[in-house]
């Protein structure tokens, strides 16, 4: 009895855990690259929406994270739960860290951008290429959520 019912709880985990470990890394994101842009607004005089709109960045994980969770959505049953586990589990850590690692890359290209403002640009790439990994995590949930039973 008490297996099945854990067996359960994890499907139930799986299907929250896309949306709570990528609002979590989003976060965690906004507040790097958020902090980074407050103090390139104290040293210049203009440019700060750039600055508010780069440290907004990180906050995508947490929609990717939202249509998971809606993807998984479904009765949970012995034959899924696992299932359900480790697809949710293993996106969201992929969003939570993805998120985490783009704050990173925005606060160095807010703070590269504060003293240089002509390479904002090419500052985004690397934050991007984030962004682009956590875009392969999500199509991959998506995709592999279609073989789990209902």
């Amino acid at each position: 009895m008490n297996d099945h019912f854990s067996l359960l709880a994890l499907g139930w985990i799986g299907i929250y855990a896309p949306v709570a470990l990528g609002a979590i890394g989003a976060a965690i994101g906004c507040t790097i690259a958020g902090q980074a842009a407050i103090g390139a607004m104290m040293e210049v005089n203009s440019g700060y929406g750039r600055f508010v709109g780069l440290s907004a960045l990180p906050s995508s994980m947490s929609i990717y994270g939202i249509v998971v969770m809606f993807i998984l959505n479904r009765p949970v049953i012995p034959a899924n739960a696992g299932a359900l586990f480790g697809l949710g589990t293993l996106s969201g850590l992929a969003f939570l860290i993805a998120a985490t690692y783009q704050g990173l890359c925005c606060a160095s290209a807010i703070a590269g951008s504060k003293s240089k403002p002509e390479i904002f640009g090419l500052a985004l790439a690397p934050a991007a290429i984030v962004e682009g990994f956590a875009v392969f995590a999500f199509v991959f949930a998506l995709v592999a959520a279609g073989g789990i039973p209902k």
